[in-house]
């Protein structure tokens, strides 16, 4: 489903000419499709044949209204913080939908997560495990948890975005969680419910998922032997998209894939989609403040920066860019870089693009996911607006910054 496209030659967010959103909302500008929002989302939850329940990723793209869309179609969410936490309850998502994962979590968002009612924390260490014991001691409840898993299986993609390797950050090895599954059932005010996997991000191949599932599943027996039975089984999200000439599975792909493993089983089957659902949802618009020759480069200046999509400088990632109202200019090859006072701040180098000229519009695609999640002030540099189409109409869901907004928070200021 294609909800960014050209008539015309003039690029359109649904029935909406991106032109025009520009003109109203100013640029940079970030526009969501929520006719694709709901198709992605709807695409990947069908995809199942086996009792489950799709949790997005709420890092992925974290806007309230976002978030309500989502939750409207009958999402869960998972989440890393207590400040997502803090969104997601106030988007309307209910508390038994809600997973939260992140290895570290403080004890005053483990007593939040407790008050709402969650439905699970992915515990990720032993310290971890003893917190939320304790918290929930104090509080006189008990906390569901799942402990998340570290299989070892290479998911072969970027290394910052890797996560089920030895030398990970994230969940413990098996020996380990087989001694965490064991004092969580110790425990008084633990009640443990499930087990969590999460391998990485932006994966274009089935085989890491179905290895990783594997040994889950392996582990799960042999946990039921020691009489720990579980519920839940989280497999986290990780189902990459097209930014340039990927070929990810596609969501039904995986969907058959996991139903068939999953054959027979009784346990539920909990994803965390975040890119798969909002990558391709979003745009983000620039504007051209100056183009600018030198005898070993041309560079195109605008005025989206490493600050507002850092992706490009952080992960060295592709995103396609394109002239809002293509002019069939011959093209060159050219670094499209953003006024951050860094050599690092670019969307992207030696890109062979059209010849350009100021004031013009272009877009950067697949911007929906990591892109205003991951945006800051850095150089003082107001964040920028993001605005939601349905149909012909757009809404506002996030009023540019403003330089009073950079000072707000600042004593005396």
């Amino acid at each position: 489903m294609h909800h960014f496209e050209y008539r015309h030659n003039e690029l359109h967010a649904e029935d909406i000419p991106v032109r025009q959103l520009a003109a109203e909302y100013g640029t940079p500008l970030y526009v969501y499709s929520s006719a694709t929002l709901t198709h992605h989302f709807q695409a990947f939850d069908s995809a199942f044949g086996t009792p489950h329940l799709t949790c997005y990723s709420v890092k992925a793209c974290s806007n309230i209204a976002i978030l309500r869309l989502l939750g409207a179609l009958g999402a869960g969410v998972d989440i890393v913080s207590g400040g997502e936490l803090h969104r997601a309850l106030k988007a309307g998502i209910a508390a038994e939908r809600i997973v939260y994962s992140g290895v570290g979590k403080k004890r005053e968002e483990i007593r939040q997560a407790l008050q709402a009612g969650i439905l699970m924390f992915n515990v990720e260490s032993m310290q971890e495990l003893e917190s939320i014991n304790a918290v929930a001691r104090e509080m006189e409840t008990v906390a569901r948890i799942s402990i998340r898993i570290n299989p070892d299986v290479d998911p072969k993609t970027h290394p910052y975005i890797s996560t089920g390797l030895k030398k990970n950050k994230f969940g413990l090895d098996l020996i380990q969680a087989r001694a965490a599954y064991r004092r969580a059932s110790e425990l008084d005010c633990i009640e443990p419910v499930g087990i969590d996997c999460h391998i990485g991000s932006q994966l274009t191949s089935l085989a890491p998922f179905l290895e990783a599932l594997d040994r889950v599943l392996l582990f799960c027996s042999s946990l039921r032997d020691e009489g720990i039975q579980l519920r839940y089984l989280d497999l986290g999200g990780g189902l990459g998209i097209p930014y340039n000439e990927e070929d990810p599975p596609h969501p039904a792909e995986y969907g058959n894939a996991l139903t068939e493993r999953l054959h027979g089983t009784d346990i539920t089957l909990i994803l965390e989609p975040g890119r798969v659902i909002a990558g391709n949802a979003g745009i983000l618009v620039t504007k051209v403040i100056y183009t600018k020759e030198t005898p070993g480069k041309n560079f195109v200046i605008v005025d989206a920066a490493m600050n507002d999509l850092v992706r490009p400088s952080l992960y060295q990632s592709y995103h396609r860019i394109a002239e809002v109202s293509p002019q069939g200019r011959k093209s060159r090859a050219v670094d499209v870089v953003g006024p951050i006072c860094e050599s690092g701040d670019f969307l992207a180098q030696d890109r062979a693009f059209p010849e350009v000229r100021q004031e013009e519009l272009l877009v950067l695609f697949s911007a929906g996911a990591y892109g205003f999640s991951m945006s800051s002030q850095y150089n003082s540099r107001p964040r920028a607006a993001e605005v939601l189409v349905c149909g012909n109409t757009s809404t506002l869901i996030r009023r540019r910054e403003t330089y009073d907004d950079l000072t707000a928070l600042e004593e005396n200021a």
